[in-house]
């Protein structure tokens, strides 16, 4: 089954790299216009309906992402594109939407376009992208995240995580209000990502939302409570950074 596509690149020879890359690697994609700028794009994006918009993030004439807010309801898949493990890239980790980083991988494009073939739900699909350009209004301070369960997605905002907690190759969200959301990234994926949001690796096993510690206990080789009463451990390597942090807040 054909794919139609449009590129949006404000850079030629990265939009014909892109089209080559699909020509031989994403034989299902056909090509139906490239645009190179956010008002080049929207009409062509308008008239083609396209299934997928490859779009970079930084355009001469603005960010991609200002085509996202002016084309209602949108219709395509989106796989952005960057040179740059940029702010904004942040932002579309934090939505669970899929990107690419230039120099584009072929494996991680077929990989992307495999993706982006799958029947999304469209209501889910349009709160992550409401969540990203939510989040972009708030830069730099992102306050809400995309969490992939094995029951599909969930939208939190980050004040309500109390701590993450490494399970093998998945992570456990811990919740304010109790519930515990099982995601299959590793910590560190998320360590990565909330650090920024006042979060820090006290443990290898454990990510503290600083702003819900309770209580720091030096016995026992030193250990925190939470506001939620739970109890978390701190590595000696990590108690002296743990507390120049938490003075910081105060």
């Amino acid at each position: 089954m054909s794919i139609t596509a449009i590129i949006v690149d404000d850079e030629k020879h990265c939009r014909e790299t892109l089209q080559k890359l699909l020509q031989v690697y994403c034989t299902e994609i056909t090509i139906v216009e490239v645009a190179n700028s956010v008002d080049d794009a929207i009409p062509k994006i308008t008239k083609h309906k396209p299934d997928v918009l490859f779009l970079d993030i930084e355009l001469g004439s603005g960010i991609g992402f200002d085509i996202l807010t002016q084309i209602t309801p949108i219709h395509f898949e989106v796989i952005f594109t960057t040179a740059f493990e940029q702010y904004a890239i942040k932002a579309v980790k934090f939505s669970s939407l899929d990107y690419l980083l230039k120099p584009i991988d072929p494996e991680e494009l077929r990989n992307a376009v495999t993706k982006a073939k799958q029947k999304k739900d469209q209501t889910i699909y349009k709160k992550q992208l409401e969540m990203l350009i939510h989040n972009l209004k708030q830069q730099p301070k992102l306050n809400k995240i995309c969490l992939s369960t094995a029951d599909g997605f969930e939208f939190i905002n980050i004040e309500d995580i109390m701590y993450c907690k490494a399970n093998g190759s998945y992570t456990s969200f811990i919740l304010k209000n109790s519930i515990s959301l099982l995601v299959s990234k590793h910590l560190k994926e998320y360590e990565n990502l909330l650090q920024e949001q006042r979060f820090m690796r006290t443990h290898n096993s454990y990510l503290v939302n600083l702003k819900e510690v309770k209580k720091f206990v030096k016995s026992d080789g030193g250990y925190i409570i939470m506001n939620n009463d739970d109890t978390i451990g701190v590595s000696k390597n990590k108690r002296e950074k743990f507390l120049d942090a938490m003075n910081m807040l105060h």
